[in-house]
């Protein structure tokens, strides 16, 4: 084994007691503390025009949209936890020209959180739109399936699987290293008291999708595993997909976790921001 992969290996080890399934320490008090609600937002940084088709399969190609592109910020006391990171590298920004964009951690620190207090990324996959960028949060933990790490990470950190970009293969393999990166191994795994991931519907090799406990019931943030409300709506699979089948079996999954299907948050779609209560600075509450 290259020793690379071993310090990959090493960094990014997750102990079943970090996930809350190994045995408690004998000092640990028998009352079980409360878990906490969180308060959940959508935070949108960009737009940009898109056909509807590469993101409803079969739909009209000539429908356009000017999808939301935005991430997802999760807060409780001690805790700042954002689902997915964005993009920002210029490569990136020249090649869409996104229409109002700012960096993710600029519209995070616009309501309020700055880069250095996010706590934890969650990222649901390896596309460049969600994880570019996991580095402008310079001390949170980055949560990815173990799988997706590596299927699309060879031991160097070069890029295995081109679903992932060589620059944002680089970047992950370099914050694997500073011991940052937690592998999740599989589905349903609660990662922090009051948030669960579980894995998606195929979009890249093992994406996966959150839920999270809010007063008002528990959300689900699907990102990619559902584009648009039109997706689970009318029943249709998202276009970019290695499984359309078990795509829309992640959908009908999302229904039965979600206190309420309003609760299920779509990873792109503008109607986000129409459909939840403002709460500033283009900031949206979940709830």
């Amino acid at each position: 084994m290259p020793r690379i992969r071993m310090s990959l290996c090493a960094a990014v080890i997750v102990t079943l007691a970090a996930l809350g399934c190994g045995p408690r320490a004998a000092n640990v008090s028998s009352t079980t503390p409360a878990t906490p609600q969180f308060e959940a937002y959508a935070i949108r940084y960009a737009s940009i025009p898109f056909r509807v088709s590469g993101l409803i399969a079969g739909a009209d190609t000539s429908r356009r949209l000017d999808i939301a592109m935005m991430v997802w910020l999760l807060k409780a006391p001690g805790r700042n936890v954002l689902v997915d990171a964005g993009f920002y590298r210029e490569p990136l920004v020249t090649r869409w020209k996104p229409n109002g964009f700012m960096k993710p951690s600029d519209a995070v620190a616009k309501f309020g959180v700055r880069p250095e207090e996010v706590t934890d990324v969650i990222v649901s996959h390896v596309h460049w739109d969600h994880l570019d960028g996991a580095d402008l949060f310079p001390n949170a933990r980055i949560w990815i399936q173990r799988e997706e790490f590596e299927h699309h990470l060879n031991a160097d950190g070069s890029v295995r699987d081109r679903a992932i970009d060589a620059v944002d293969a680089k970047m992950l393999s370099q914050i694997a290293l500073q011991g940052r990166v937690r592998l999740v191994d599989g589905d349903a795994k609660e990662i922090i008291p009051g948030i669960t991931v579980y894995t998606g519907g195929k979009h890249t090799f093992a994406s996966q999708f959150a839920t999270v406990k809010l007063a008002s019931g528990t959300a689900v943030i699907a990102s990619d595993n559902m584009y648009l409300y039109e997706n689970l709506e009318k029943h249709l699979p998202i276009a970019q997909t290695l499984d359309a089948a078990s795509n829309l079996r992640a959908q009908e999954r999302m229904t039965t976790l979600a206190s309420d299907p309003r609760l299920i948050v779509p990873g792109h779609d503008p109607a986000v921001f129409n459909r939840f209560s403002s709460a500033g600075n283009g900031v949206v509450r979940i709830r």
